[in-house]
């Protein structure tokens, strides 16, 4: 019998219960007690939907408060030694690692942050060296499996693998220059050892090893570590189900063929084309393969026709005994369910398929592939089929105009009138800003009664009018305190935009929304992305009206504030049935129309950011040059319609630039901000070593954390960036917007911010 499975499901709970019990927690509103309850109660709905819906291995363990590295991180006793004697509660260091913690006397900065492969979900880097000290602290995959087991619901415990582990941590940075994180292998080892034992020992019959680095170029030369460590792992623990995502496999499936374990899973949403050479590869073996055939990244109806021939393919080839179907990857990327949502039409409710649908969806195809004569089988069968046949006819359908506008687009809408050399000096001249200017990311505070008015409006509880009196109060108010703590570049602050990504979707053509299809970003910070479901086109300015009502407040300059197409596109859900390309090219059309229009309202400094440009990359090095040609190329579509007197920003985050610095050269900003408070230099000497030619602003604190700068702190990094960056191509700014923080810290920080860059330009 085919069996079924979910990799992972998403840990916010239905109605984003985790948030709110985390954040009361932080806010000493509520107690250890109120935490572990909540936590507790999502995992039990989790199971038991799951367990519901027929899925026949059950994930356990991958639940977490804040990240699921962090996790393992704690549990191994990984922790650095700045979050140790500090008479802390272990959930407290944990926190603090994760993000930061400024309290009762005690004051650290959080771990860096990146980006999971190329999601837009963050984890926390392990940070490693000679002296950690690897122990297993507790068995978080135990307690998880044992809680389970006590609801009556067996689970197949979900671990990260040792290599993984260690090749997406970071040396710490009391280690030496040579070091290397996976050469703790064999001092990590046996606490691996012990946790599987320790799994096997309660009568864990499988765990779900993910190994997800598996499907990178690198994989290739940590053969010998795969081989060593699961020959030591493979005889303590249970049958391993070693597990990748996100791309294929390519050669590595020669020597993971030969590795002793139980199971292989292989995402064949993102690499369908893998599947032929890894049946060859296992079939000698008695390795049973897991397919994942229904996506776990996106939100699409899954077309069971495709998914059965994959399934059937395998069945062929191993025999249903040696065959799963399961989710391409954890479900921890996408909404937990359909039926919370009551404005989507019937028509759109039948293209989508949310973290419980898709639970259903893997146990049909399962059943399916085992010959089940369940009518209901055959009926969820045959509904697949007509409503994929429908989502194919809307799709047919298309919008002339917008298909015919990007087959007009010719090579000089790539390019600025004159190279940066020449702007610059037309641009100091216009702007007559000081040295290290300083400004913000874009966004301030959304402070409770923000949001209220926002929820209000859409109740209709007040008029637009009304709501717009709001929004013009709240923007003079974040106009007057940048005036008086003495910014250069004004923002408006953001205070009509509910994300940095639906609201431009809310004025496009193409997409639609949802109430409830909260995602996971990092920590307590979840979005709501959008869906695009056809040709996108802007029908009118978006952001000139209040970017323009900004500007008239001040005699400042006023920065207009877009969000570029590859971020759009890439934090959206987007279509599949055409090519991100002609999505991007599509969205960049429309926002090139947005910075021409806030040029002509008199906004002569427009930042279009690309924070997702670095995370779209694909997996595999081999498919970067077609990627990084299509995405550079609509930002520039985008930014390149205005004359040279107007100054073009882009913010990127949480980004290795290392291997694409001349996409990052060639996207030809004016200025781009990075993040620079928790990545220890690397960055900026990336910049160096390749020569950067623009302006640059080195994010000098980090808003990820409630914690305050101090004004020496911020010196000091300013000291550090001018060593690299020359002071009159320097910007002075923090490292991403502050939507997310308190006015009472935010007031502080950048106030600090603002007197380390006068100090700046007094010592230059």
């Amino acid at each position: 019998m085919v069996l079924s499975s979910v990799l992972g499901f998403p840990r916010i709970g239905a109605n984003r219960e985790i948030k709110k019990a985390v954040e009361a927690y932080w806010a000493g509103k509520a107690s250890v007690e109120d935490l572990t309850k909540a936590a507790a109660d999502v995992r039990k709905a989790s199971w038991t939907n799951l367990k519901n819906r027929n899925v026949d291995l059950i994930p356990s363990g991958e639940f977490s408060l804040y990240d699921h590295v962090l996790d393992h991180s704690a549990a191994f006793n990984a922790i650095p030694k700045r979050y140790t004697g500090l008479g802390l509660s272990p959930l407290d260091v944990y926190f603090a690692m994760g993000r930061g913690r400024q309290a009762a006397g005690v004051d650290v900065p959080a771990c860096e942050m990146k980006k999971w492969f190329d999601s837009n979900y963050h984890y926390v880097v392990p940070e490693l060296s000679e002296q950690t000290d690897f122990k297993l602290l507790y068995n978080k995959a135990l307690q998880e499996y044992n809680e389970a087991k006590g609801l009556g619901i067996n689970t197949r415990p979900v671990i990260l693998g040792p290599i993984s582990y260690l090749v997406l941590g970071k040396a710490a940075k009391e280690a030496p220059a040579d070091f290397q994180p996976i050469s703790l292998l064999p001092r990590l080892l046996p606490v691996y050892k012990q946790l599987l034992s320790e799994l096997k020992a309660a009568g864990v019959d499988s765990v779900q090893v993910d190994e997800p680095i598996l499907v990178l170029d690198k994989a290739a030369g940590l053969d010998k570590q795969y081989a060593s460590a699961f020959a030591e792992l493979s005889p303590v623990s249970p049958k391993i189900v070693l597990t990748t995502y996100f791309a294929r496999l390519d050669s590595n499936i020669n020597f993971i063929a030969k590795l002793p374990v139980a199971g292989l899973h292989i995402d064949l949403v993102r690499a369908p084309g893998q599947l032929d050479d890894v049946l060859v590869a296992i079939k000698p073996t008695s390795i049973v393969l897991s397919l994942g055939v229904v996506s776990g990244r996106n939100i699409w109806k899954c077309d069971f026709a495709t998914a059965l021939k994959q399934g059937q393919k395998a069945v062929a080839a191993l025999g249903e005994d040696r065959v799963i179907v399961a989710t391409s990857s954890s479900l921890l990327h996408t909404p937990v369910t359909l039926a919370s949502e009551k404005k989507l039409t019937r028509e759109q409710k039948d293209w989508f398929s949310f973290a419980l649908e898709k639970a259903t969806e893997v146990a049909t195809i399962a059943a399916l592939l085992s010959g089940s004569q369940d009518p209901k089988i055959a009926a969820a069968y045959e509904a697949n089929i007509a409503s994929i046949s429908k989502r194919r006819e809307f799709e047919h359908t298309s919008d002339d105009a917008v298909r015919k506008r990007v087959a007009s687009i010719t090579s000089d809408m790539y390019h600025r009138k004159s190279p940066f050399v020449v702007r610059k000096e037309i641009q100091d001249k216009h702007l007559n800003l000081p040295k290290f200017p300083t400004t913000t990311i874009g966004s301030f505070p959304q402070t409770k009664e923000i949001r209220n008015a926002r929820a209000k409006l859409g109740k209709g509880e007040i008029t637009e009018v009304e709501y717009e009196e709001f929004i013009k109060k709240e923007i003079e108010e974040v106009v007057r305190f940048q005036e008086k703590i003495g910014l250069d570049i004004l923002v408006h602050g953001e205070p009509e935009r509910n994300d940095m990504v639906q609201y431009f979707g809310e004025q496009l053509n193409g997409f639609v929304f949802t109430q409830n299809a909260w995602v996971q970003s990092y920590g307590s910070r979840y979005v709501r992305p959008p869906i695009i479901v056809s040709d996108v086109s802007r029908s009118a300015p978006m952001t000139v009206k209040w970017s323009s009502y900004a500007q008239s407040l001040t005699n400042n300059r006023m920065k207009g504030m877009l969000t570029g197409p590859v971020t759009i596109l890439n934090w959206s859900f987007p279509r599949d049935d055409v090519s991100r390309k002609l999505q991007s090219q599509q969205l960049a059309l429309s926002l090139r129309d947005e910075v021409i229009d806030l040029e002509k309202a008199g906004i002569s400094v427009i930042q279009v950011d690309e924070p997702a440009i670095r995370e779209g990359l694909p997996l595999r090095r081999a498919d970067w040059d077609e990627y990084l040609e299509w995405a550079v190329d609509t930002f520039k579509l985008a930014t390149a319609g205005v004359t040279d007197a107007t100054q073009t920003h882009s913010h990127f985050c949480y980004s290795d630039f290392d291997d694409i610095f001349p996409s990052i050269q060639r996207l030809d900003a004016d200025v781009i901000s990075i993040e620079f408070s928790k990545s220890d230099m690397k960055l900026l000497h990336t910049f160096q070593h390749f020569g950067y030619s623009n302006q640059i602003g080195p994010g000098v604190y980090d808003i990820h954390s409630p914690r305050v700068p101090s004004e020496e702190e911020i010196k000091e990094r300013l000291k550090a960036s001018l060593a690299i960056i020359p002071a009159d191509l320097m910007f002075v700014n923090p490292d991403c917007g502050l939507k997310t923080r308190g006015w009472k810290e935010t007031e502080a920080s950048l106030a600090n911010m603002v007197a380390a860059a006068r100090w700046a330009r007094h010592s230059a």
